[in-house]
């Protein structure tokens, strides 16, 4: 069997999505499926172009038009795919539903293909709001196309628990971990000096870091005897990055959080090996999320450790290594963290044992593949 998991943009090594999308691509082969990963991008000459594994599968070139036909061409990527004897195509949904691509999935179709979406979080009507100008008209076009694209599929794949998104039966999964490429903190040792906390996150609003360095200023003032220091990981260059930042300088936190960038390989590896204890997102609300299984919980327990998170996620709920916060805009009681982390066991070994084999991406895409061809 012979797939292709198509992405509607470019890729960056660092980011913690196009990781996914690897691992996801990794587990489908693990299971027995031949699968290439298409994607966009650019040659060594600067021209625009279409990925299909290591090789350009479409040159668009350079300029308006290059851009344009990017996005919406997709007779080419039909033949490849019909030439190809691909059975499974697994989009990963862009907020990009338009009659071009509905086009391309009902051709597909026709030829007996079998065609899935992901889609990343549901529902995104509310996080349109750090989107750009350009970004919003796309959203609104997405909206007006999205049911139309949807009853053409096969399924919609999604990590929440709605058994019917845009009028289309889901096949409801977790995110995934992959383990060989996570290490395992090598120790659990409580740090007598300061308590290190750890965000690893895009750093959208949704996140609430802001309620984590509300947190800090709050405990800060109360003169603990236990100190703290908060460690961010992420790219800031958007306005809620740049709100955290003022944030931080207005309070007069800088002696207490530090912002690091993206980080990646071995330095995100050793930014957690320092570490204690993980902030996972506080602020799902926001985006009128109750319930998700976000990669970022799945990540830190994978590597060992306990964390906060104010979402319901079914897979952590009764775990003993996890603080669940109020889904509010209330301060992170900081407090409470440092009290269970100095009165609980959280050994590395056996956090990340409660998540295998279940959690693997391989056991995940495998129940897709299920779903789709058993059905």
């Amino acid at each position: 069997m012979k797939a292709i998991f198509i992405v509607f943009h470019a890729l960056a090594e660092y980011s913690g999505i196009t990781k996914k999308i690897r691992y996801q691509v990794k587990a489908l082969n693990d299971c027995g499926v031949e699968t290439e990963l298409c994607y966009l991008g650019w040659d060594e000459f600067g021209s625009q172009v279409r990925w299909v594994g290591d090789k350009v599968q479409k040159n668009f070139g350079n300029g308006i038009k290059a851009k344009v036909n990017k996005r919406f061409e997709y007779n080419s990527l039909l033949s490849y795919i019909i030439d190809n004897h691909i059975s499974l195509v697994y989009m990963r949904s862009f907020i990009n539903a338009e009659p071009f691509l509905i086009s391309f999935v009902k051709k597909l179709k026709q030829r007996g293909v079998k065609v899935v979406m992901e889609v990343p979080t549901y529902p995104y009507d509310k996080e349109i709001k750090e989107l750009s100008r350009s970004g919003k008209i796309t959203y609104y076009i997405d909206k007006l196309f999205r049911n139309s694209l949807s009853k053409n599929l096969d399924a919609i794949i999604t990590f929440s628990d709605y058994d019917i998104i845009f009028n289309q039966k889901t096949i409801k999964i977790s995110n995934g971990v992959d383990f060989d490429s996570l290490p395992l903190k090598n120790s659990y040792m409580r740090n007598p000096d300061v308590l290190e906390l750890l965000v690893v996150a895009e750093l959208h609003y949704w996140h609430g870091v802001d309620r984590a360095i509300s947190g800090i200023n709050k405990y800060v003032k109360s003169n603990p005897q236990q100190k703290v220091h908060l460690n961010i990981v992420g790219k800031p260059e958007r306005a809620s990055g740049f709100a955290l930042k003022a944030q931080v300088e207005n309070l007069g936190l800088n002696e207490y959080i530090t912002f690091y960038g993206a980080l990646s390989g071995k330095e995100l590896d050793d930014m957690f090996e320092r570490c204690d204890f993980a902030i996972g997102s506080l602020a799902r609300h926001r985006s009128n999320i109750t319930k998700i299984k976000t990669l970022k919980n799945r990540e830190y327990a994978a590597r060992g450790f306990g964390f906060v998170y104010s979402e319901i996620d079914e897979d952590f709920e009764d775990m003993p290594y996890v603080i669940k916060a109020p889904a509010d805009e209330t301060p992170l009681d900081i407090l409470m963290i440092v009290d269970f982390y100095n009165s609980t066991n959280l050994d590395p070994i056996e956090i990340r044992k409660s998540i295998e084999p279940n959690l693997s991406w391989k056991n995940q895409m495998q129940k897709v593949i299920f779903s789709i061809f058993a059905s």
